[in-house]
C-alpha cells in the first residue's frame, strides 16, 4: 500500500509540473522586441501597410496571425482583431501577452457622425467611450420606461429604453473596479498626431469613384463604439448630440479599455467609409471602403515617421 501512495504522490507532482511548464509555455511571448502594435478589424484596413512593411516575420497564436517587421523605421507588429468589440478585446490582451508592445494603434475605417465631417475625412478621437453600454429599462407606460435604478446615477440621455451607462473597469494602478465611460488616447500620441501636415489622403479609388471634396484630417473630439453596424438616421442624430462623438466603430473603445487596464498608450486613426445613416440613398461603406482604409493607413503612416525613434 506504501508503495501505491508513493508512485501516486509522484504522479501528482509530475502531472503539476507538466501543468506548470504548460502554463508557462502558453504565456510565453513569441517575440521580445519592444513594438508598436497595429491593429485593423478586417483585412482591408491592413493592405496597405503590409505591403510596407520590411523585415517580416509571421507568428500564431490561437487563431490569429502576428505579422513582424519595420514600418517607416518603427519595429511594429500587424495584426487583425477582428470585427466586434469582443474581438477587439480578446486579441488587443493577445497580443500585449504575447509580444513586447510599447503602444498600440488601430487604424481603420468608421461611420461619420459628426455633420461636419465627410466620407473620407480621418478622425483621430481624443477618446473613446461605448454607446452600447445600455440598461434596457422596463416600459411602464406607453413610451416611458423606468430603470431598476435612480436615473441620477445616469450620465446620457436614453433613446427610448436604451439608457447608456458606465463600464466597470479595473487595472493595475486601481485594482478595484471603479465606473468609467471615456478612455483617453495617449497624450503624447495625440501631440504627435496634432503634428502631422500635408498627409496624402486620397479622394478617388482605382475605379475612379471620386468624393465630393478632398478629405481632411480632424484631431481631437469623441469617438464611440458598439456592438452594431449604425444604418439609421435618427439614431446617428443621438449618438451625435448626446456623446458629441465624431465617428462610431464597432473595436476602438474595446482596445482603449483593455489598453487602459494594461496601462499601454492608446491611440486610434478612422477613416469614416459611410455616414452611419445619415447619407442619401443606400449605406456607402463598400462603396468608399478603399479610400476610407486606405486614408487611415496614410495617416498612420505619417504617424509612425513622425514618432521620435
Amino acid at each position: 500500500m506504501k508503495f501505491y501512495r508513493q508512485c501516486f504522490a509522484r504522479l501528482l507532482i509530475a502531472l503539476g509540473v507538466f501543468l506548470f511548464a504548460g502554463a508557462s509555455q502558453a504565456a510565453e511571448r513569441l517575440d521580445v522586441t519592444p513594438r508598436i502594435a497595429v491593429m485593423s478589424a478586417f483585412a482591408p484596413e491592413l493592405a496597405l501597410l503590409n505591403n510596407r512593411l520590411d523585415d517580416v516575420q509571421v507568428y500564431r497564436a490561437n487563431g490569429v496571425t502576428f505579422t513582424t517587421g519595420v514600418l517607416e523605421g518603427k519595429p511594429v507588429v500587424l495584426l487583425l482583431s477582428g470585427i466586434s468589440m469582443v474581438n477587439a478585446a480578446m486579441n488587443t490582451q493577445l497580443v500585449l501577452d504575447r509580444f513586447h508592445v510599447t503602444h498600440l494603434v488601430f487604424s481603420g475605417i468608421a461611420g461619420g457622425i459628426n455633420p461636419a465631417l465627410h466620407i473620407g475625412d480621418v478622425s483621430v478621437a481624443a477618446r473613446w467611450g461605448q454607446y452600447s453600454e445600455v440598461v434596457m429599462m422596463r416600459e411602464v407606460a406607453p413610451g416611458e420606461y423606468r430603470a431598476p435604478y435612480a436615473k441620477g446615477e445616469f450620465e446620457f440621455a436614453p433613446y427610448g429604453m436604451m439608457q447608456p451607462r458606465e463600464v466597470r473597469v479595473r487595472s493595475a494602478a486601481q485594482p478595484e473596479f471603479h465606473p468609467k465611460f471615456w478612455f483617453d488616447a495617449d497624450p503624447q500620441m495625440l501631440a504627435v498626431a496634432r503634428s502631422i501636415q500635408n498627409v496624402p489622403l486620397r479622394a478617388c479609388d482605382a475605379q475612379s469613384r471620386c468624393l465630393g471634396q478632398q478629405p481632411r484630417l480632424e484631431v481631437g473630439g469623441n469617438g464611440v463604439s458598439g456592438m452594431a453596424f449604425v444604418d439609421n438616421a435618427a439614431y446617428r442624430e443621438y449618438v451625435f448630440k448626446t456623446f458629441q462623438a465624431n465617428v462610431l466603430d464597432m473595436e476602438s473603445a474595446a482596445c482603449a479599455m483593455v489598453a487602459y487596464s494594461n496601462a499601454v498608450p492608446f491611440i486610434a486613426f478612422r477613416s469614416l467609409s459611410d455616414l452611419a445613416g445619415g447619407g442619401e440613398g443606400e449605406n456607402e461603406m463598400h462603396t468608399f471602403l478603399d479610400i476610407a482604409a486606405d486614408n487611415a493607413a496614410q495617416v498612420l503612416l505619417a504617424f509612425l515617421r513622425a514618432w521620435p525613434n
